[in-house]
Order: C-alpha cells, then sequence, then structure tokens
C-alpha cells in the first residue's frame, strides 16, 4: 500500500511558483551558469516561500549524485551496538549494496542535537538516502527526514500508522507460531521476556504471543510477562525475575536470540534443564544460536532480505522524489533445534 508523501513542497511546486521549468528550478539550485538574474531571483523567491529544501533527487538532474546511502542507528544506548542485530543488520545491508557504486555510511544518533546535526548534513548533498534502524516510538528523526524531502527507509516502524516506507518482518505472526509449537508440545505455563515495549517490533510480538494463549483459552498471569531491553544480560535478569515468581514456568518466548541465550544462562546455574523441565524459544535467528547448549530453537526473521528489500525501495526513491511511501512486511520462520 502507499500514498504521496504529506507536506514537503516538490521541485514542480517550486517551477510553478516562479513560471518557470523544473530544469531551470534545478539550474538555480546546483547554482549553473546560463540563468538571467531576474528569474534566479523568482526562483530563490519561490523557493523561500513554499519552504523547499533541495535535496539529492533535485541535484540528480544535472548529474550530481553522492553515490552514498546512510544507515542511521538510532539507540540511544550505546551499550546495544555489541548485539547481534546491529552487525547482521549492516551486513545484510553491505552486501545488498554490493553490486552497486553505492557507498554504505554508518551513523549514530543519540540526541536531538545529533538529529539537527545529521539533517543538515544527509540534506547538504553527501548522502543520496537514509536508512533507518532502531527506531523508538517517539523518534522524530524519520519526520524530519520526510520534512527535508530526503529519501528514508525505516528497518520496522514507530506504529500500526506509520506514513514514512518502512521493511517490517511478521513480528506479531512469528511470536504466535512460536508460542504454538510450545502449547503442541504440552506446555502450560509459557512466560515471555519482551523487548523495549517503546519499540512497536516489542510491542508486536507480544501482542502475538498473547493472541496464542488467547486462542488456547489460556489466561495470562502478570508473573509471566517481563520486560527486557533485547540484551543478553536483560535476558539474565528477566528469567531470574521470573523463575522467582513463577516457579512452575515450563517454557519462555524471549523476543531476542540475545535475550534468549541469557535465559540458557539463568536456567543452567538454577539446575532447570531445557528443554526436560523449561523449553526456551527466541527470535531472530543468529549464527549464534546453533552454538548454544541446547542449539536454541528461534524464529527466523529474513534479514537478508529485509537488507535487499530497504536498498532496493531507497534507490526507488532517490531516482523518483514523487514515488508513493511503501509498507513491506516478510514472513517470519521458526527454526526448530534443541531447546524447544
Amino acid at each position: 500500500m502507499g500514498r504521496q508523501r504529506p507536506g514537503t513542497p516538490t521541485l514542480e511546486e517550486v517551477a510553478a511558483l516562479a513560471g518557470v521549468g523544473r530544469g531551470t528550478v534545478s539550474r538555480v539550485i546546483n547554482n549553473a551558469a546560463g540563468v538571467k538574474d531576474s528569474t534566479r531571483r523568482a526562483v530563490q523567491r519561490a523557493i523561500a516561500e513554499l519552504g523547499y529544501v533541495p535535496n539529492l533527487a533535485a541535484r540528480s538532474l544535472a548529474g550530481r549524485r553522492a553515490d552514498a546511502v546512510a544507515l542511521v542507528m538510532t539507540e540511544p544506548d550505546w551499550r546495544k551496538f555489541g548485539e547481534p542485530f546491529f552487525s547482521e543488520v549492516v551486513r545484510a545491508v553491505g552486501d545488498a549494496l554490493a553490486d552497486t557504486k553505492v557507498q554504505l555510511l554508518l551513523t549514530l544518533v543519540r540526541t536531538d542535537a545529533d538529529r539537527r546535526r545529521f539533517v543538515e548534513y544527509a540534506r547538504g548533498g553527501r548522502v543520496d538516502g537514509v536508512l533507518l534502524m532502531s527506531v523508538h516510538a517517539e523518534d522524530t528523526l524519520p519526520d524530519m527526514l520526510a520534512d527535508a524531502g530526503l529519501p528514508t527507509v525505516m528497518l520496522g516502524r514507530r506504529s500500526a500508522d506509520e506514513s514514512v516506507t518502512y521493511v517490517d518482518a511478521d513480528n506479531a505472526g512469528g511470536a504466535r507460531s512460536a508460542v504454538t509449537h510450545l502449547l503442541s508440545h504440552g506446555r502450560s505455563v509459557i512466560a515471555t521476556i519482551t523487548g523495549p515495549l517503546d519499540m512497536y517490533v516489542a510491542r508486536c510480538r507480544l501482542r502475538g504471543y498473547r493472541e496464542a494463549l488467547k486462542r488456547a483459552g489460556i489466561g495470562i498471569r502478570p508473573a509471566w510477562v517481563v520486560e527486557g531491553d533485547f540484551t543478553e544480560e536483560s535476558g539474565r535478569r528477566a528469567m531470574a525475575e521470573i523463575i522467582e515468581r513463577e516457579p512452575e514456568v515450563d517454557a519462555v518466548l524471549a523476543a531476542s536470540d540475545s535475550m534468549a541465550v541469557g535465559a540458557l544462562d539463568v536456567l543452567r546455574a538454577a539446575g532447570r534443564r531445557v528443554p526436560e523441565d523449561v523449553a526456551v524459544i527466541g527470535f531472530d535467528d543468529f549464527l549464534r544460536t546453533q552454538h548454544t547448549s541446547p542449539r536454541l530453537t528461534t524464529v527466523r526473521q529474513p534479514l537478508e532480505e529485509i537488507g535487499r528489500t530497504m536498498v532496493r525501495l531507497l534507490l526507488e526513491q532517490t531516482e523518483d522524489s514523487a514515488v508513493a511511501w511503501r509498507h513491506v512486511i516478510l514472513r517470519t520462520e521458526l527454526v526448530l533445534r534443541d531447546s524447544a
């Protein structure tokens, strides 16, 4: 599904207001020769009146491209960059760009000042577009980039009503399939370690967990749900809390593989056998899940396909600034190993 990006003045609107062609507007933007002073002034007045921000799509009309895209990580806690998810996404996006001439620039953004600096940097013509990851619910950076007319694609989304192009996995469906598998194998006291609930991805995985239990007629106790932050350490903390609050727990769905690995550590230390006493399922399918003890059952999200799709959609936007935004949701897959 898609619709036109709202509220961003276009090159065509500047041209219409100035009474010139879009090629003339492009030449003024790029300070090219051969434009009458009176025409240049008319275009500049139209730009000022409309609040138009020249971007790379306009510059491309004059053949000037940065041949670079920025992958922006908007995570306020820099400790999380050590988690496998970030390196896997960088690899997937890098592989998708490998056969192009486009360079990948990595940028970390934590504060409002960082956001303002990055938007100024990006709309200065240094990148053709922006890929965003780890965006929390109240993050304004996607809107700032859209207002500046910069092609942008997000990994995931901030809410169900996102108006910026994004690529996401079926997080709710993946969690449902995991819990349904646990139920089908006789587990009945199923806890979950969620991600940070100010992120839509975490809320979707929690929703899938709840839906599967509801369909089975099982009421959820408050002790079964503990919030983590996708890190291994938060998985340890949450698993210890679950064991204390609900000693009869016989299965756990962790909303990331890293948290599942932390949960395995705590269960081992507590003398709980996996999967005999407690089954454990993670979410992501990172390489390390094949080397845990026991090997981790997990929900695979197709990061390589996500990376390729994000890059394709971004390059489409850089070629045509008027392209409609797109929402793409890709299938997940339950990968059965030893822990469940």
